[in-house]
């Protein structure tokens, strides 16, 4: 039976679609859509050959058995956004969609949008930026904090701001995404009955087609009401803050909380084969998951086939004990340096518990690519804590980029074995990691 993992480049995030069911019956899911300018270079030619291999007839809809978004991220959700707008118009390729998972920000934490916009104004919300409902242009919802965008100068406090702005501005995407479904009769969380999709002890697996099985590992409930008792303190002490603190203490609260602790998780799973597909999740709530619905043993070791590495591969997410607990055989990579990812860190991990050899990693750009990107992220925060530095001596600065201490290409080079097992998703045409036997998929 087919179970494949399709690979698509997705710029700084995630685009992933899974190819199950039978010869016959080909089911497909789509996990996260990746920010814009992805939906129409990458997810839409994609879904334009799946289409044309599997429907004789070209104008009948593709079936989807599930478009998943794992968070509302603007790197997860956006290009979501492109297709479910392209949907609505003429689409070249009709999709029919039996169901869309998604836990919108407002579900999540019962808040009415007012209590946030309050605060911040419109501006947060993506005004003037485009169209904010589907994720205005991030440039654009900086510029209107007052942030230069081209130089790129912008000191501590009102780089809270700006985060701040651009999560929140990722907030009525969810609302929006929604919307759209409910027109296109995307059935809503319809294997949870309607409701969050959460892991819960002693759940089971819920089955797409005839074998696939789906176990949610996150986010967990007790995780959810923590946040929900975090989010109304917030709301009700902002009252008293000035706009600048109340800015950096969102945002510090949007970053440790949103994608840790929201992210939809799951293991997926058919004839015996595995893969992890873990969102922006943190990997010891990946693990505490998986031990919560009985997947891992207490301190104990799983094996998957696949492993979507967490959060693009952000050393800031893991623990070398995660690599050490949950070994695969090929590990995804999705990332193009923007924001430092994936990091030289993780890798040095993944070594450190595997060695080298006896797996494949899967980038979806090249490393020169990678390395450039993540060399102007690190000057880029070099000159952010210089400027702190003048105000606040104790700050600490990093030191200047170095190809051999910092470069992918360098720690690639000092591994041979694992750079002979490292695959790069091309630019055109699919990279599709197969567990099973044939299935059209273009």
């Amino acid at each position: 039976m087919p179970f494949r993992l399709d690979v698509l480049r997705a710029r700084k995030g995630d685009c992933l679609m899974l190819h199950f069911g039978t010869k016959d019956d080909p089911r497909l899911m789509l996990i996260d859509g990746g920010p814009a300018k992805v939906y129409g270079p990458f997810l839409a030619p994609r879904l334009e050959a799946v289409h044309a291999a599997r429907c004789l007839d070209e104008d009948a809809p593709l079936p989807v058995e599930v478009v998943m978004v794992s968070h509302i991220d603007d790197d997860h959700i956006k290009g979501i956004l492109d297709l479910t707008r392209d949907q609505l118009a003429q689409p070249k390729t009709r999709l029919r969609v039996a169901s869309l998972w998604h836990n919108s920000f407002d579900d999540l934490l019962k808040t009415r949008p007012t209590e946030l916009t309050a605060q911040f104004g419109a501006a947060s919300f993506g005004a003037g930026a485009g169209d904010p409902a589907r994720g205005g242009d991030a440039a654009s919802i900086l510029a209107s904090i007052g942030r230069s965008a081209e130089s790129g100068e912008v000191d501590a406090e009102t780089e809270d701001q700006a985060h701040a702005a651009l999560v929140l501005a990722s907030i009525p995407q969810g609302r929006q995404l929604r919307d759209d479904a409910e027109v296109l009769q995307w059935r809503p969380n319809h294997k949870f009955g309607g409701r969050l999709i959460l892991a819960r002890a002693g759940a089971k697996p819920v089955t797409l087609g005839k074998a696939l099985k789906i176990t949610v590992i996150g986010p967990m409930q007790p995780e959810l009401e923590a946040l929900q008792a975090a989010h109304d303190k917030w709301l009700r002490e902002r009252e008293t803050d000035k706009k600048k603190e109340a800015a950096a203490a969102l945002a510090a609260y949007l970053d440790t909380s949103v994608p840790n602790l929201s992210s939809i998780v799951v293991m997926a799973e058919q004839d015996g084969k595995k893969m992890l597909l873990t969102g922006d999740a943190r990997g010891d709530k990946i693990l505490a998951g998986m031990e919560l619905v009985g997947l891992l043993k207490k301190g104990g070791k799983v094996h998957v086939d696949i492993l979507k590495v967490p959060h693009h591969g952000s050393d800031n997410n893991l623990e070398p004990d995660f690599f050490e607990r949950v070994t695969a055989d090929h590990y995804v990579f999705s990332g193009d340096g923007e924001h430092g990812n994936p990091e030289r860190g993780t890798f040095e991990m993944l070594v450190e518990a595997r060695g080298e050899d006896g797996y494949k990693v899967h980038l979806t750009y090249p490393v020169d690519e990678i390395d450039t990107a993540r060399q102007e992220d690190w000057e880029k925060e070099q000159g952010k804590e210089e400027k702190r530095k003048k105000k606040k001596p104790s700050t600490q600065v990093r030191s200047d980029w170095s190809d051999e201490e910092h470069g992918l290409a360098a720690f690639f080079a000092a591994h041979p074995a694992l750079a002979a097992n490292v695959e790069i998703v091309p630019e055109n045409g699919p990279h599709v990691i197969d567990l099973s036997g044939p299935v059209a998929t273009g």
